[in-house]
């Protein structure tokens, strides 16, 4: 069970979810030429280009988190910002999270990859409903932390309108359902580019939406550790 705050306009609540599926959607981008950018991100790193776009992952559930610490196998993982949504009957709630990859056995098997690493989201989350007429303007934004100690450096930053919107991730969703059920799912989005071009893999992450037109923030962020403590 994921504990949550949801944040309204009028206030804050406790809200419990328990996912009941995990979608990862990857190549999301409205815009043909940001998804290109993206493969080709991956292509530097090895990363073959998908047979197809957009794309849509199974995740295990267990994966889903909102810790603020991680563990990773190799060297070669890094996050990814995405919104999330959380649909629950007829409710949808906008979380913003991290889809962290194992890039080096994302070049040997993708679906596999998106299953090492847990996929971390905030514990805040806003009701759809309030932002959706706004929805475009929201901007996601990214910082790596290069080495501990260090200080992070900007990673990602784009509005919402780079991504699929709601409805038509949904829609995509649904529609590559085997049952079309819904109920307690929840969506990773998919990214936005990299503004460097350059995959860092570093040891923390942090991840925020950023909403201008109710001026409020909503954000994850967690540390990376390497499990390097055997000869």
């Amino acid at each position: 069970m994921l504990k949550l705050t949801l944040k309204t306009r009028s206030g804050s609540t406790t809200l419990e979810f328990t996912p009941k599926r995990v979608i990862n959607a990857g190549y999301a981008g409205r815009d043909l030429s940001a998804t290109k950018a993206h493969i080709e991100e991956l292509a530097r790193e090895g990363v073959p280009p998908p047979p197809s776009i957009p794309m849509l992952f199974p995740i295990l559930r267990d994966t889903v988190t909102t810790d603020d610490r991680i563990e990773v196998v190799t060297t070669k993982t890094s996050g990814e910002a995405e919104f999330v949504l959380l649909l629950t009957g007829d409710a949808i709630y906008v979380a913003v999270g991290s889809d962290h990859t194992d890039r080096q056995l994302e070049a040997d098997d993708m679906l596999l990859s998106k299953q090492i690493c847990p996929n971390v989201l905030s514990v805040e989350v806003w009701d759809y409903q309030d932002v959706k007429d706004h929805w475009d303007e929201i901007l996601l934004e990214s910082w790596v932390t290069p080495l501990p100690g260090q200080d992070e450096v900007l990673y990602q930053q784009a509005p919402l309108s780079a991504i699929l919107s709601v409805p038509d991730l949904v829609d995509l969703v649904r529609s590559r359902l085997t049952d079309g059920d819904c109920e307690d799912l929840v969506i990773f989005s998919g990214t936005i580019p990299i503004i460097s071009g350059q995959t860092v893999y570093g040891s923390g992450f942090r991840c925020t939406l950023r909403d201008p037109h109710l001026n409020r923030t909503i954000s994850c962020q967690y540390e990376i550790e390497r499990l390097d403590y055997l000869t």
